[in-house]
């Protein structure tokens, strides 16, 4: 049976404005669906997009993480830096064969193209041994330059090739017969992105699975195929036809959902993880406050965060006054959301939590640091104070527990809790959040997020 990788593009998404941390939520559900590679975008922010990286290669282990690279020589460097850590990491060459896209887009002439995709593709072997070529447009390329320039990829060293249909120009059997005739020059796999602005992506990109090509490139709610459609076409079709994928079909419409409810709230420029409003009359901000006068209400909470972090809290801060005011819980909420992320030291294997009115509440959890399970059992005075005293069993430490706050972000007996713990060390305050459909484990990730802020600064 033929297995097709499945590329996933969400986090790719032009104009989308996902925070840091609803980035690390979408890539840790696509990780679960066990999607083939996760794809990320050219690296523009260098610190900012670095750390982002480096995180998500801190629980992806299974999925290639695969980052776009430009043309200048510090976007291969900044991509090779951010996935130094991955346990498998893929540098992607993104250029236009297109005579119009080659001029305009890159200001290249077709021999001037070949070399910088020979230099480019060599390069990034060079730094990484898992090199893929894309031909953004290649439908609109001249049939005998793309054959070339798919030759110069892979004598200089790619390990795959994509090929998309952007402009959704070619019916799906007219595509598919396109894409079996460059997979036949080719002893790599070959995947393929369909646009779908004429609803016809998926019958073009399993079309093309059946003439030869190896992958699809998929999203959620993007431009190009559906990945619930396709995953779902795959399990439907899939016995009949010889193909199957590695998605988990049995969490795929519980993982897609979480992931468009993070994407809903991020386009309605909704907050998603905010917390309701309290009746705190020493802070109240609406849109019309400064910077300034964000920042010295976040000193008065208690944070001591950097410039950066402040102007990240800010631009967050504007997005939840655009449409209420904000008061202490929603300020808390900003700065737990996006202030201070840092890769974990420790990560949240597993939990036990028994409770009950006739038993006293116990947890056992186990964490992860540098590759090493660390287990904690211990009794308390219900499920999170027990959770919370075995979790500071485990890394040896007591920190002050400032303040503690659970909700329901979602309605419906799946709904997913958002929890905010805040956490004082040396006299300063460290805030990390968790979610989760268990509201139990949605404070134990939260506790553990701010120990990994703590940890990561003092260390």
């Amino acid at each position: 049976m033929k297995q097709i990788i499945i590329s996933d593009t969400t986090l790719c998404k032009a104009g989308s404005t996902y925070t840091f941390k609803e980035k690390i939520e979408i890539a840790r559900q696509l990780e679960r669906l066990k999607v083939d590679v996760i794809e990320l975008p050219e690296i523009q922010n260098g610190k900012t997009d670095i750390l982002l990286v480096r995180t998500l290669s801190s629980f992806v282990k299974n999925s290639i993480l695969s980052v776009a690279v430009g043309v200048t020589p510090d976007s291969l460097e900044n991509a090779l830096q951010a996935l130094s850590g991955a346990s498998r990491p893929r540098i992607r060459v993104e250029v236009p064969l297109s005579p119009v896209g080659m001029e305009y887009q890159s200001h290249k002439k077709p021999p001037k193209m070949l070399e910088f995709i020979s230099a480019a593709v060599s390069s990034a072997k060079q730094g990484c041994a898992d090199v893929e070529f894309c031909a953004v447009d290649a439908t609109r390329a001249e049939p005998e330059f793309l054959k070339t320039a798919v030759e110069t990829a892979l004598s200089a060293g790619a390990t795959s090739i994509s090929l998309c249909d952007s402009a959704a120009e070619m019916l799906p059997d007219d595509f598919a017969a396109f894409a079996a005739g460059i997979k036949e020059q080719c002893s790599v796999p070959v995947t393929v992105c369909c646009d779908d602005k004429n609803g016809l992506a998926c019958a073009s990109a399993i079309l093309a699975v059946r003439a030869g090509v190896d992958g699809v490139k998929t999203s959620v709610d993007g431009t190009c195929v559906s990945l619930e459609t396709f995953a779902d076409m795959i399990k439907n079709c899939g016995n009949t036809y010889g193909f199957s994928s590695s998605v988990r079909v049995t969490e795929l419409h519980r993982g897609i959902g979480q992931i468009r409810w993070i994407a809903g709230n991020s386009k309605s420029e909704k907050p998603s993880l905010a917390v309701p409003s309290a009746n705190d009359e020493s802070i109240r901000l609406d849109k019309s406050d400064d910077q300034t006068a964000v920042t010295v209400a976040v000193k008065k909470l208690g944070y001591e965060l950097s410039e950066e972090d402040n102007a990240r809290v800010y631009e967050e801060f504007l997005r939840v006054a655009d449409r209420k005011t904000v008061g202490a819980k929603e300020l808390d909420a900003v700065v737990a959301s996006v202030a201070l992320q840092v890769p974990p030291s420790y990560k949240l294997k597993s939990y036990v939590i028994n409770n009950g009115n006739i038993i006293s509440a116990s947890a056992q959890i186990t964490l992860e640091r540098d590759g090493k399970e660390l287990p904690g059992i211990c009794m308390g005075d219900g499920p999170m104070d027990a959770a919370f005293k075995a979790v500071e069993q485990i890394i040896g430490h007591h920190y002050e527990l400032d303040d503690f706050q659970i909700q329901s972000v979602t309605e419906g007996k799946e709904a997913v809790g958002s929890a905010l713990v805040k956490l004082r060390s040396n006299g300063k305050l460290y805030s990390g959040n968790g979610i989760s459909t268990d509201i139990v484990g949605a404070g134990i990730r939260a506790y553990i997020n701010a120990v990994n802020k703590i940890v990561y600064e003092e260390a």
